[in-house]
This record gives C-alpha cells, sequence and structure tokens, in this order.
C-alpha cells in the first residue's frame, strides 16, 4: 500500500549522497542513495532556485507544460535487488499515464512542482531507518545549509561576471564557513 511521503532531507555520507524519503507522520526515513548531480537538482528544487539556464529536470518539466502534460504524482514502488523503482504519474487531457522513472528524477521533478510524493509500505518496512530527535535536527540543518550554498555559489558567479570583486569576496568567505559548518 502506497502511503504520502516527503523529502526529509538530503545528506552526504563515505558511501555517497542520500535523500531521505520520510512518510507523513513518521519516525523513520528511507535512504536512496544517488549521484551528486541528482542531489544537486533536488536542492535547487527544494530551495525554488531559478537557475539563469534550465537544468534537464526544469527541460523535462517545461517541455511537459508545452505539451500540456502536468504531473499528477510520483511513486516509490519497489525495492528489487537493492535498485529502488518509481513512477511518474501524468495526465494529459483525460488520460493518466504511468511512467517508469528513477526514483531520484522523480523526486527532482516533484520537488520543482510540488506534486504529491508516495512510497511504499513495504518498501518503508525493509530499508526505513529510524530518526532520533538529535540526528533529525543536524539532517534538517545540513539540508538547509546544502540549499543556502547553491544560492551563494549562484550570487557568487553573478558577482563575478559583473566584476563586483568585494561582494565576491564577501560571498566566497560565506560559502567557506558553511562548507567547514557540514563537514
Amino acid at each position: 500500500m502506497l502511503v504520502p511521503a516527503e523529502v526529509w532531507t538530503i545528506a552526504k555520507s563515505d558511501a555517497g549522497s542520500a535523500v531521505l524519503i520520510k512518510p507523513v507522520g513518521s519516525d523513520v526515513a528511507v535512504p536512496i542513495f544517488i549521484g551528486p548531480a541528482e542531489a544537486h537538482s533536488i536542492l535547487i528544487g527544494l530551495a525554488n532556485h531559478k537557475m539563469p539556464r534550465p537544468f534537464t529536470h526544469d527541460l523535462f518539466l517545461s517541455t511537459l507544460k508545452q505539451t500540456g502534460i502536468t504531473i499528477k504524482r510520483i511513486e516509490i514502488t519497489e525495492l528489487k535487488e537493492g535498485t529502488f523503482y518509481a513512477r511518474l504519474l501524468v495526465k494529459q487531457l483525460e488520460e493518466e499515464l504511468s511512467i517508469d522513472a528513477r526514483p531520484s528524477d522523480c523526486i527532482a521533478l516533484a520537488v520543482r512542482v510540488k506534486c504529491p510524493i508516495y512510497i511504499d509500505e513495504a518498501v518503508v518496512d525493509e530499508t526505513g531507518i529510524p530518526l532520533s530527535s538529535g540526528g533529525e535536527e543536524i539532517a534538517t540543518r545540513k539540508g538547509e545549509t546544502e540549499s543556502q550554498l547553491i544560492t551563494l555559489r549562484q550570487q557568487l558567479k553573478e558577482a563575478v561576471e559583473v566584476e563586483n570583486y568585494e561582494e565576491a569576496a564577501v560571498l566566497r568567505d560565506k560559502i567557506n564557513k558553511l562548507q567547514q559548518d557540514i563537514e
């Protein structure tokens, strides 16, 4: 059975980045390991940050919009041999379609369009990890810091492009401090 869920945070570990999906009202989260590009894209979506040029997920959403397709929800449906499976449920006119996709792509799209996220209870039971109150606070702060870093890096790039080096230096220092805080 599918249950409503949310993106709890993006965490980094020795094994790489993981997006933690938390069933609503639960005290467990499912870690789904993803690549750095996928983590970056999800963080951009969570921060609602608009990039000067579209990323792949933004391009896909623009294409869907131009063709009259809307994303209704995403579903993380199963885990087979260590691989998570997901699907994107979309609607075009009166027809609903289910599209097989990687969970990371589904999540990157969902955080941009603010559509519902669902996860199968069997996946939660098999892979969910308990969240402690102390760990929850640390992971939440870490996710917020990652979002701030994305915004600051974009501002730094823009400051350098217009040759505002004083502002660039201030932004560089803020970035360095935030990076030290999460390491």
